[in-house]
């Protein structure tokens, strides 16, 4: 038996704002050729952006002398995407926001990307850098995920 194949596709993004689409739709067509559903895709979409808009704005903290890099694997079975940046990571994953709250204006809109991310993705991992290495986070979205 031959080993699975993983193809790897690598993606290297300005620190700006807008260039999460380009991440964006990298990761679409790479899914689509995976064989993914069009929900799932759209979740894996807006997962992607997200990762790459606390990449552009808290991991480089909008320093356009940096870059966002942006790693998809490709299994047989899964995607897995890395979102890289030059900041230190976060050392705590934030309390789950309270949607009542933010529905009602109690508080900000802001804070929800992280949360969104873990929901729309069948794993999701925060890896703060340590020692010059950069931080990332890791998302995973697999084909055999049940449908309903």
């Amino acid at each position: 038996m031959s080993e699975p194949k993983t193809t790897t596709v690598e993606v290297r993004l300005p620190t700006r704002m807008g260039y999460e689409k380009v991440a964006m739709s990298t990761a679409s067509a790479v899914a689509k050729l995976m064989g993914f559903p069009e929900d799932r895709i759209e979740d894996l979409k807006t997962a992607v952006a997200e990762a790459c808009i606390n990449a552009i704005e808290h991991g480089n903290r909008l320093n356009e002398k940096l870059s966002v890099g942006v790693v998809l694997r490709a299994g047989t079975d899964a995607l897995e995407v890395k979102v890289i940046d030059d900041g230190t990571g976060i050392k705590t994953l934030p309390a789950k926001p309270d949607i009542d709250r933010k529905m009602h204006g109690e508080e900000g809109p802001r804070g929800m990307g992280m949360f969104l991310i873990q929901a729309l993705v069948d794993e999701a991992e925060w890896v703060a850098g340590s020692d010059g290495n950069s931080s990332y986070v890791r998302l995973v979205i697999r084909l055999d995920k049940d449908e309903g």
